[in-house]
């Protein structure tokens, strides 16, 4: 990955409290896991920006070096890689998604 795209990258990541890298947008997503993690999301009630992959090839590669994680979405908080829409589902659904949000004092419903 070259430098500019890892400062790009970088600059997303560090632009908002909550950012997912996905596939489409919020509103057309592009695959069923971006699809679910924009549900968990909107269902936390919680303002998150994201970042259409699909607009940017480099940064659909990029990204996947810059988290060590093979798959899209991914979602950070607070600058950190939480994981994919799996440990998603699996964080909100054990509660921690909603406490880590609180840790960060990000705003939820």
């Amino acid at each position: 990955m070259s430098d500019d795209v890892q400062a790009r990258i970088a600059t997303a990541v560090n632009s908002a409290d909550v950012l997912l890298f996905m596939k489409g947008t919020p509103l057309f997503p592009q695959c069923g896991f971006s699809s679910r993690a924009i549900a968990i999301l909107d269902h936390l009630g919680v303002e998150y920006a994201t970042v259409d992959v699909l607009q940017d090839p480099a940064i659909r590669a990029g990204i996947k070096e810059f988290s060590d994680w093979p798959t899209i979405p991914q979602l950070y908080v607070k600058g950190e890689f939480v994981g994919g829409s799996d440990i998603m589902m699996e964080m909100y659904e054990a509660g921690e998604l909603l406490d880590l949000l609180d840790q960060n004092g990000i705003a939820h419903a």
